[in-house]
């Protein structure tokens, strides 16, 4: 549901990837954007009415976006399809943040876009560590790269997981992703991938830029 700039492109990289894809909005001009290449059905009408739904094939559909610039439209639909059509894999685009994550606890994913773009644009502007690549919506777990400090190099990931609380879910070496293991040792050039706790991060930054402790 939804076919602005998100919606229509979402729709098209979904039929890029042979996916069937129905397109619901309430203004026939929105269309436009999917270009003269798309093969899946256009349907007029507002997309938390059932009957819409149902031209739109809600009853075949494996999944269901929505994802229009009203949170309220989007999360009336997105509770339509998920409790009167039986949809488990539902998406809702929603600009409240605090909303998103009640809703979320409703057992609906919910993509809160302001929080995201901001929290985007402050790990390019703030030092490493000051924001996270992702915070889960409960705020406990953070994501965060950073390259590997000089003083770690030669390391093993054993023992930088160990002193730092946090764990190298994976690291970027020479273009490519590595999987650590017991015995892998930290290599010049490294960026790390870490997973942690968020009252964890403090501690786990303040031994990463310490360096490693004498065993």
């Amino acid at each position: 549901m939804g076919c602005g700039r998100v919606g229509s492109t979402l729709a098209r990289s979904l039929e890029d990837r042979n996916h069937t894809v129905s397109v619901i909005d309430s203004e026939p001009d929105a269309f436009r954007r999917l270009g003269p290449a798309f093969n899946g059905d256009k349907v007029t009408g507002i997309g938390f009415d059932q009957e819409v739904l149902e031209k739109a094939g809600i009853r075949r559909a494996d999944a269901f976006a929505a994802v229009s610039s009203g949170d309220n439209s989007n999360i009336i639909a997105a509770r339509v399809a998920r409790e009167t059509f039986g949809i488990q894999n539902v998406v809702a685009r929603i600009y409240d943040p605090g909303r998103a994550e009640v809703y979320q606890r409703l057992g609906i994913t919910t993509v809160a876009t302001v929080k995201w773009t901001a929290d985007q644009v402050l790990r390019r502007l703030l030092p490493a560590g000051a924001e996270p690549d992702f915070r889960d919506m409960s705020g406990t777990i953070r994501v965060d790269q950073i390259p590997v400090p000089e003083a770690w190099i030669g390391q093993r990931t054993i023992h930088f997981q160990e002193q730092s609380r946090s764990r190298i879910a994976w690291i970027d070496r020479l273009g490519e992703g590595v999987l650590p293991v017991r015995e892998s040792v930290i290599q010049e050039g490294d960026v790390l991938h870490l997973v942690m706790r968020e009252e964890n991060a403090a501690h786990a930054y303040a031994i990463i830029k310490k360096g490693p402790e004498e065993r």
